[in-house]
């Protein structure tokens, strides 16, 4: 009669692995909570007004728990930052595989940028307060300032050389009026909070684009104004 073959059992090791992904997951879950709902709580209440013992009611976690993901509160801020930066380095390293237009590319740029959760004025609003008031983590800031800037002149220099940017001028320096433009049109819009976000950023775009293309090559006439002064 045939032997009946044992059960394959797991090792010890397949164990191991299986128990470290499960922990990794569930630390990344609780994580992702405490930032969403910090999110979402300086969107209604302010930065300011808003403690650690919130943040962790909202997410339902014990409060000792919010300080194995951040050390303060004035850190969220970095970890929104740094989902930002990591959205901007995906989209570089895809325009330089796919070679996609940069006038296409940078129109598009402040669409990706502006998603969930940053098409939330009030979030917008609140980070922006706390980025001027906030003194722990300023250095911090700066710092993920100074790369953002770096991946900008990346781009920038990206277009330059393939012609598409106007070259005489140095690429940190298209890119910081760049990043401004950007900045600017989503502290106007914050102040809002309707639904022009990305109309706005389409308009900022084609004005700054007037002043980004190669010199000599005809420019496209500007489109019309969509908001007067006051707006």
């Amino acid at each position: 009669m045939a032997r009946r073959s044992k059960p394959i059992r797991r090792s010890g090791l397949s164990r191991a692995l299986s128990t470290s992904d499960r922990r990794q997951r569930r630390s990344a879950d609780i994580r992702e909570r405490l930032f969403r709902a910090a999110l979402d709580l300086f969107a209604q209440r302010g930065f300011a007004e808003t403690t650690v013992e919130d943040i962790t009611e909202a997410a339902d976690v014990g409060k000792g728990t919010f300080f194995n993901y951040f050390p303060s509160k004035d850190h969220i801020l970095l970890a929104f930052g740094e989902m930002q930066l990591s959205k901007l380095e995906a989209a570089i390293e895809m325009a330089r595989r796919t070679g996609e237009p940069m006038p296409d590319f940078l129109r598009s740029l402040g669409v990706r940028m502006t998603q969930e959760p940053t098409r939330n004025p009030a979030i917008i609003r609140a980070l922006l307060q706390a980025y001027l008031s906030t003194t722990p983590v300023r250095a911090a800031m700066m710092d993920l300032q100074k790369r953002v800037h770096a991946l900008h002149s990346q781009m920038i220099q990206l277009g330059q050389d393939r012609g598409e940017i106007r070259n005489d001028l140095p690429a940190a320096e298209i890119a910081n009026v760049f990043r401004q433009t950007i900045f600017g049109t989503l502290l106007i819009w914050s102040l809002y909070g309707d639904a022009t976000l990305h109309s706005r950023i389409e308009t900022a775009f084609n004005l700054l684009w007037s002043g980004l293309a190669p010199r000599g090559d005809s420019v496209p006439p500007l489109p019309a104004p969509l908001f007067t002064s006051g707006d």
